[in-house]
Order: C-alpha cells, then sequence, then structure tokens
C-alpha cells in the first residue's frame, strides 16, 4: 500500500504534517470515505490553535472508522509463492 503525507500551514502560521494518508484508486469503494475523513480531519487541525506538529491519519481512522471497514483499507495483499 502506497502513503502520501501532507504538510500545510495553520490558522497561527504553524507547519503540521499529515502522515499515513493511504492512496486509494478511484474505483475504490473507501476511496469517497477516505476523502470526506481526511477533509474533516484538516479542517479541524486547521482551526487548532496549539496543534502538535505531526500526526498520523492512519491513527485517526483507526479511532474514527469501524474496525472491518478499517482493516479493509488498510489490508495488505497476499503474494503468490512468496514473490
Amino acid at each position: 500500500m502506497l502513503f502520501k503525507s501532507l504538510e500545510f500551514r495553520n490558522v497561527v502560521g504553524q507547519k503540521v504534517k499529515v502522515m499515513e494518508i493511504p492512496v486509494l484508486e478511484e474505483d475504490s469503494p473507501y476511496y469517497f470515505l477516505i476523502q470526506v475523513r481526511l477533509q474533516s480531519f484538516i479542517t479541524s487541525l486547521y482551526r487548532d490553535k496549539q496543534p502538535k506538529k505531526c500526526y498520523s491519519f492512519r491513527d485517526y481512522l483507526k479511532k474514527a472508522l469501524k474496525w472491518p471497514v478499517y482493516q479493509d483499507v488498510f489490508q495488505v495483499p497476499e503474494l503468490k509463492n512468496n514473490a
């Protein structure tokens, strides 16, 4: 699975980094869900006056999503014949 990270400056001007954002294909059933959750997470961080410098989006999703959905999003595909 591929992950991306995002850096931005909040209202106060502090640099904030969000890591472990999953990259999903557009035809994935969870693509829209992840995009909406990411937007709401970043909005909440942008308005926070005393943020940390680094956040894990994966940890946020672990708390926000139901466990079967979380496992489907972050599942690692099994390799055939140890390849």
